[in-house]
C-alpha cells in the first residue's frame, strides 16, 4: 500500500486525497500541490459554513451574556469535550459568569467519553482565566485587536501555574470562534495573525501532508488536545497553515485549518461535512 494513502477514509476529503496521491505529479512522487490546496479549500469551506452558522446562532441567542463566555463554551463543544447542545452552552455561559451548583450539575450531564470531571475542570479553568485576564467587553472586529486579546490570554497560561485544562485547545479555540463571529475579519486572515488551535485531527492532518511532501516539516507537539499551550508549537504549526495557504487564491486561514481538520479527523460524522 502507498504509505501516503489514508487508511480507511471516513469522508470525501480523505478519499479524494487518496485519489490525488495515486495520480502523483508532486514532490517526491506525492500528489500535486495545487489540487491538494483546492481540495482542502473545498473541505474547509464546507465545514466552516456550519461553524459560521453555529457561531451566529449561539451569540444571537445569548446576546445578553459576555460574548467571550459564549465563544469559550462553543469551543468546548467543537473540541468534543461535551455534547454540543443549547442547554449546555447556556449553562456553561452562566457558570463562567457566576459559579453555581445548579449550572454545574447541568454541564456535567453533557460530558463525552472523557467524563464529567474534564468538563468541570475545563470550566473551572475558564472561570479562573476570565477572573484574571481583562478582555474587551465586545469581540474585536480587527485582527490586530483580536491578536492583542489572545496575547494577554496566552500570557496567563504559559508557565507552571496555568489553570487546569487550559492548554493547547482550551487556551486558543475561543479566539477561533471569535473569528467565526466576523466573516469579514476571517476572510482577511491570510497570515497567522491570530493563533489557531491544535488538536489530534490537526496534528494528523499535518502529518498526512508532510508524508505526502506537501509540507517539508512534520507538525510540532503531539496529537494530545490537552497538552500545555507551548508558544513554539503554536507558532510553528500556524506557520505551516500559512505555507499551505500560499499560492492558492480565494481562501483564508480558517479554511486551511478546517480543511486540515477534515483531512486528519477520525470522527465518523465527518462524512456529513464532506460526503464520500
Amino acid at each position: 500500500m502507498n504509505p501516503m494513502l489514508i487508511a480507511k477514509p471516513l469522508n470525501g476529503a480523505q478519499a479524494r486525497f487518496n485519489d490525488l496521491c495515486q495520480l502523483g505529479g508532486g514532490q517526491k512522487g506525492g500528489p500535486a500541490r495545487g489540487p491538494v490546496q483546492a481540495l482542502l479549500a473545498q473541505a474547509g469551506k464546507a465545514l466552516n459554513k456550519l461553524a459560521y452558522e453555529e457561531t451566529e446562532e449561539n451569540l444571537g441567542e445569548l446576546s445578553a451574556y459576555n460574548p467571550w463566555h459564549v465563544c469559550f463554551a462553543v469551543a468546548m463543544g467543537w473540541g468534543h469535550l461535551v455534547q454540543m447542545e443549547p442547554d449546555f452552552i447556556a449553562a456553561a455561559v452562566r457558570l463562567l459568569e457566576h459559579w453555581n451548583d445548579i449550572d454545574l450539575k447541568i454541564v456535567r450531564k453533557y460530558c463525552n467519553k472523557r467524563g464529567p470531571d474534564v468538563v468541570q475542570k475545563s470550566l473551572t479553568g475558564g472561570h479562573m482565566m476570565f477572573r484574571d485576564v481583562v478582555l474587551p467587553k465586545t469581540l474585536p472586529t480587527t485582527l490586530g485587536k483580536l491578536r492583542d486579546a489572545q496575547q494577554r490570554w496566552l500570557g496567563r497560561i504559559i508557565g507552571k501555574n496555568r489553570p487546569p485544562y487550559i492548554g493547547g485547545w482550551n487556551g486558543t479555540a475561543m479566539f477561533m470562534v471569535a473569528l467565526f463571529a466576523d466573516r469579514k475579519m476571517a476572510d482577511e486572515m491570510r497570515d497567522p495573525d491570530v493563533l489557531l488551535p491544535p488538536s489530534g485531527a490537526i496534528y494528523n492532518g499535518l502529518t498526512i501532508l508532510h508524508r505526502a511532501s506537501i509540507l517539508s516539516d512534520p507538525p510540532s507537539g503531539s496529537s494530545l488536545d490537552d497538552e500545555d499551550a507551548e508558544p513554539g508549537v503554536l507558532y510553528e504549526n500556524n506557520a505551516s497553515f500559512a505555507k499551505i495557504l500560499a499560492g492558492h487564491a480565494g481562501w483564508n486561514m480558517l479554511d486551511v485549518h478546517s480543511g486540515i481538520y477534515t483531512l486528519g479527523t477520525r470522527l465518523p460524522e465527518s462524512r456529513d461535512w464532506f460526503p464520500l
